[in-house]
């Protein structure tokens, strides 16, 4: 099975449509009612769904960190910097790794795009 994700609030909605596009299974925080809810509620949320998350908001990193030193297992985060991608090429990056990991791979792991 390929990769699934979730996106917070902070991503363009161009990335999900532009990953739905290429067949790729996508949930966003604002059409699973939570785009006001805390990030550490929304890693939760994906976790439980088993989507990775991919979020441009740096919080991610500081939570999935302490998660990883906590032993408290989540789904998978993706990040990157707003400034230092463009839509699509977060698509590009975001499809190949749905095509060549498995959730497995992203088990309490943080990646960063661009690859």
């Amino acid at each position: 099975m390929s990769l699934r994700y979730y996106m917070d609030q902070h991503v363009h909605e161009r990335i999900a449509y532009g990953l739905r596009r290429r067949g790729i299974d996508v949930l966003t925080a604002h059409e699973d009612d939570n785009a006001a809810t805390p990030d550490e509620l929304l890693l939760a949320r994906a976790t439980e769904l088993e989507r990775v998350i991919f979020s441009q908001d740096k919080d991610f990193l500081r939570i999935g960190s302490q998660w990883q030193q906590n032993e408290r297992p989540f789904a998978g985060i993706i990040y990157a910097h707003q400034l230092h991608i463009t839509i699509g090429q977060a698509v590009r990056d975001l499809e190949f790794m749905s095509q060549v990991l498995e959730p497995e791979d992203m088990l309490n792991k943080v990646e960063f795009i661009p690859l």
